[in-house]
């Protein structure tokens, strides 16, 4: 009787502590790519103050709301919810424009990571991140209000500014 309460009283803990469905890295990809000649609604991000020119630039889109603003992709895409992804080498020169589709017109959530070694993980000491609205990065993600841009018919362009581990924070360089 007394293993049994303890299980019980464990299960909550268990279940808490138990993994969550990793994300999938080809997930959104094919919704987000856009097409030569794109002319419905997209992003044309602008990605400047890259550290480096080194890994991959991954530009994502979520539903610009407090609580789906950067969850999990599965969970988005299975509640049928806004999730957009697009993955690039970092281009040698220049200023990186990467254009993701979105489903129409309206305000959404861009996060913007320079993998810098490409391991598909946000490395907070190595790795870089940026937002659109290119709020002031603090100890926790950004309110979705702050992160946000609108879409409009045709491709739109945004300018995200990426930010790096500087002391006990992330900025600019």
């Amino acid at each position: 009787m007394t293993r049994t309460l303890l299980v019980a009283a464990m299960l909550p803990l268990l279940v808490a502590a138990a993994p969550t469905i990793p994300s999938t890295p080809d997930l959104g990809k094919a919704e987000g790519r856009c097409r030569p000649g794109e002319s419905g609604p997209a992003f044309l991000v602008g990605v400047n103050g890259l550290k480096d020119r080194s890994g991959t630039l991954k530009v994502e889109v979520y539903p610009a709301v407090d609580g789906e603003f950067l969850a999990d992709d599965n969970v988005l895409v299975a509640a049928g919810k806004t999730f957009r992804r697009v993955v690039i080498d970092v281009p040698s020169s220049g200023t990186p424009v990467i254009c993701v589709r979105v489903p129409s017109a309206g305000r959404y959530g861009v996060m913007v990571l320079h993998d810098r070694d490409s391991n598909r993980k946000f490395g907070w000491r190595t790795d870089g991140i940026g937002f659109a609205g290119n709020p002031k990065l603090g100890l926790s993600k950004p309110k979705a209000a702050k992160a946000s841009a609108s879409a409009g018919s045709s491709p739109t362009r945004i300018d995200v500014v990426m930010n790096y581990q500087r002391g006990l924070g992330m900025r600019p360089l």
